[in-house]
C-alpha cells in the first residue's frame, strides 16, 4: 500500500522528482567514470611491463631507472657496458635477457635499440606477447619497426623511409639523414609505451653513430649534395636493396659497447631477490637491478595524493546530489501537510507517514543511482574506442567491480540517511497540523 500511496505522490511531483533524479543520476556518473578511470588507469599502468623478473641498468634510483627503461621517460645518467650485458646473459639463474639501447628520437618518438629477444621474450598486460599489426621484425641495418601509435599519428606503412635524430625532445635537429630506415612491421597496439617506440637492432644504433664524436656528426662525413632526407627517402622508397646494401658498406655492424639497460627473464622467479642483491654487488661497474613490479607500485603510490583528491571531489558531488534530494523533500513538507493530515485521518500511523516518505527518499536515490550507471556505462561504451587509440585505456564499461558496487551502495545508503529528516518532519506533525491550515 505504501509503495502505491509513494508511487502516485512522486508522479504528482514528476517534474520536482526528474529533477532530482537528473541531478543524483549525473553525480553518481561523474563518480563511477573517475573511478572507472582510476582503475583502469591504474591496471594499464601496472599492465605496462609483465614477465620481466628484474631490469638491470647503471647505479641510480629506482624510478628513475624504471621511467626511462619502460616508460621512455628522460634518459639514463649512464651507461652499462656491453660485457656486463654477455655476463648476465650467461649467469645460470637467467632464462633470457633483452638489451635495450635509448637515446635517439624521431618527431618525438623514442627510438629503441634492441634485438630480436624483445619481440620473442618482452610481455605486457596479462603474458601477452608483442604482435604485428602488419610486416615483420628487423633483420638487418636501417630497417625500423613502429610503435602503432607512431605508424598511426605520423601515418608511416610498410617500405616508408624513416630519419631519426641525435637526441631526445619534440624537434628533429640533428638528424641522421645520411642513414634512414625502412619500415619493415608496424605492432599491433599494446596500450603501453611500446606503442610508442620505433624499434631498430643494436648494430643500427652503432651505426648511424659511426660518424658522430660527442654528439656531434665529423665534418669528413656530412651528407653530399643529393642524400638530403628527400632524396634518401626517394631513393630508399624505389631501391631498398641497393640503400641497404650501400649503408653495409657504410656502416659494416659491429658490437655496441654499451647500452642503457636490460631486461632478464629467470629461469625461477624465487631466484630475483638473491640475483637482485648478487647484481648490486656487481664488481665489475656499478649496477642496479629492480623488480618491475616493486618500483612500479612506488611510482604509483606518488599519483596516490592526486587520486584521492580526483575521488573525493566526485564524493563530494554525490553528497551535493544528496543533499539536493534532501532538499526538495523538505521544501515540499509544507505544501503536502494536507496530503499527511488525510493520510492520518483514513487511519495512517504517524510512522506510517514517516515511512512514506522514507520510501520516496530511497526511491529517488534508487532511480539516480541506476540511471547514472546506465549513463556512464553508455558513455564509456562510446568513448572506448577512442580512449583505447588515443590513451591507451583499455575499458570495459559492462565490467563492473566489488569497489564500484559499494559506492553505489553507499549512494543508496546515503539517499535513504537522507530521507531521514523529511520522515522525521512528518513523523512528529500532528493530525490537527495538517488539517487546520494556517494563513
Amino acid at each position: 500500500m505504501l509503495l502505491k500511496i509513494a508511487r502516485a505522490s512522486l508522479w504528482n511531483r514528476r517534474f520536482s522528482v526528474l529533477l532530482t533524479v537528473f541531478t543524483i543520476a549525473v553525480s553518481v556518473a561523474l563518480l563511477l567514470a573517475v573511478e572507472r578511470l582510476r582503475s583502469e588507469t591504474r591496471r594499464s599502468f601496472a599492465s605496462t611491463i609483465s614477465g620481466t623478473d628484474l631490469i638491470v641498468g647503471a647505479r641510480t634510483g629506482p624510478v628513475q631507472l624504471l621511467l626511462y627503461s619502460v616508460f621512455r621517460i628522460g634518459d639514463a645518467t649512464n651507461n652499462i657496458r656491453y660485457a656486463s650485458y654477455e655476463e648476465l646473459a650467461a649467469l645460470p639463474q637467467v632464462k633470457w635477457a633483452i638489451p635495450i639501447s635509448l637515446g635517439d628520437s624521431h618527431q618525438g618518438y623514442r627510438v629503441l635499440g634492441t634485438t630480436a629477444a624483445y619481440f620473442e621474450h618482452f610481455r605486457y598486460g596479462r603474458q601477452q606477447a608483442l604482435a604485428f599489426a602488419a610486416g615483420t621484425r628487423f633483420d638487418g641495418l636501417q630497417e625500423v619497426v613502429l610503435g602503432y601509435e607512431v605508424a598511426r599519428r605520423l601515418g608511416y606503412d610498410l617500405g616508408d623511409s624513416v630519419v631519426v635524430a641525435h637526441g631526445g625532445g619534440r624537434h628533429d635537429i640533428m638528424k641522421h639523414d645520411d642513414a634512414p630506415f625502412r619500415v619493415v612491421g608496424i605492432l599491433a597496439p599494446t596500450g603501453t609505451p611500446v606503442d610508442r617506440t620505433l624499434h631498430v637492432s643494436l648494430e643500427s644504433i652503432e651505426a648511424i653513430h659511426a660518424d658522430w664524436q660527442s654528439g656531434v656528426r665529423i665534418p669528413r662525413r656530412a651528407p653530399t649534395d643529393g642524400t638530403d632526407e628527400h632524396t634518401a627517402h626517394d631513393h630508399d622508397s624505389h631501391n631498398h636493396d641497393s640503400a641497404d646494401h650501400d649503408s653495409h658498406d657504410a656502416h659494416p655492424p659491429k658490437p655496441p659497447q654499451t647500452l642503457s639497460a636490460v631486461f632478464l627473464g629467470l629461469n625461477n622467479r624465487a631466484a630475483a631477490f638473491g640475483l637482485q642483491r648478487q647484481i648490486n654487488e656487481y664488481a665489475g661497474e656499478p649496477l642496479l637491478a629492480i623488480l618491475p613490479a616493486m618500483t612500479l607500485s612506488q611510482l604509483w603510490s606518488l599519483t596516490g595524493v592526486a587520486e584521492s583528491a580526483l575521488l573525493l571531489v566526485s564524493a563530494c558531488v554525490v553528497v551535493a546530489g544528496l543533499l539536493g534530494m534532501l532538499s526538495a523533500l523538505v521544501t515540499t513538507l509544507n505544501e503536502r501537510r494536507r496530503e499527511m493530515a488525510i493520510l492520518r485521518a483514513l487511519g495512517a500511523r504517524p510512522w506510517q507517514v514517516g515511512a512514506l516518505l522514507l520510501l520516496e527518499s530511497a526511491s529517488l536515490a534508487l532511480a539516480g543511482t541506476l540511471l547514472g550507471a546506465l549513463a556512464v556505462t553508455a558513455l564509456l561504451a562510446a568513448l572506448a574506442p577512442w580512449l583505447a587509440s588515443s590513451y591507451g585505456l583499455f575499458l570495459q564499461p559492462l565490467a563492473f567491480s566489488l569497489r564500484e558496487a559499494g559506492l553505489l551502495g553507499l549512494v543508496l545508503a546515503g539517499g535513504v540517511v537522507a530521507g531521514l529528516v523529511p520522515a522525521l518532519l512528518a513523523y512528529h506533525r500532528s493530525l490537527a497540523d495538517g488539517l487546520t491550515l494556517r494563513t
